[in-house]
């Protein structure tokens, strides 16, 4: 298999992350995977020979750092994943104005400083693929988890004012929004609703094909759910 370049994955771990790392991987990509904790990786990057960075997702330095480490010793970057978020659940009058800070931070922010060093590179080469990883949250909010419809609102306009601006410059700019449950070791598929869940391996599927979709039918959005999930 040819190589494609690099595929950085920020806010690795298990589940869609993992599915898309090992596709990725497949097809011919070099995988870089990013997260706070990089001991949760080694089974996978033995697994896709990627490597593991680590990263705080909404620390520019660490963000700048981390691409750095990227340039000096992998491909050109030719598509990026960002998938972190931090999620605080509660009442609004009960909220800890730090912990709603830090979840738009990484929600959100990280978005934007991942997204902003690969157009950076991406625009020297004239292509590459950015794909933000958006919730059911990213459309409407559910009562008691206003700081996670505020970050994953924010990634969405993010990934449109993205698109409109580097979509003509050849990088394709998409947002993935994850309509549902998904399927992993620690939340198994019921056999009585086996459908219930996403299986992220066939998130993954869709992330790839997105990745070789034409120009002249480019995606910006791409929302995914189970067939039971009411919308």
């Amino acid at each position: 298999m040819s190589d494609k370049g690099t595929a950085l994955i920020i806010g690795a771990g298990e589940g869609i992350s993992a599915s898309f790392a090992r596709r990725l991987a497949a097809a011919g990509y070099r995988v870089a995977l990013a997260a706070r904790d990089t001991t949760k990786l080694a089974a996978l990057c033995t697994e896709t020979a990627a490597t593991a960075h680590a990263v705080d997702a909404a620390d520019h330095a660490s963000v700048e750092r981390l691409f750095s480490a990227i340039d000096a010793t992998m491909p050109p970057l030719s598509a990026l994943h960002y998938n972190p978020s931090f999620r605080v659940r509660g009442p609004i009058v009960d909220l800890a104005p730090e912990d709603v800070a830090r979840s738009l931070a990484v929600t959100a922010f990280g978005g934007f400083l991942a997204g902003q060093q690969a157009a950076r590179r991406m625009l020297a080469r004239s292509g590459g693929t950015i794909l933000f990883t958006g919730a059911s949250a990213s459309v409407k909010g559910y009562a008691q988890s206003a700081p996670f419809a505020m970050g994953k609102f924010a990634l969405r306009g993010l990934a449109q004012a993205m698109a409109r601006e580097l979509q003509p410059k050849g990088i394709h700019v998409v947002h993935i929004v994850i309509d549902g449950g998904v399927r992993s070791q620690r939340r198994p598929a019921d056999p009585a609703r086996p459908d219930a869940l996403l299986d992220p391996d066939a998130i993954a599927d869709t992330m790839m094909a997105v990745l070789s979709q034409p120009r002249s039918a480019w995606s910006l959005e791409v929302e995914l759910r189970p067939w039971v999930e009411p919308f």
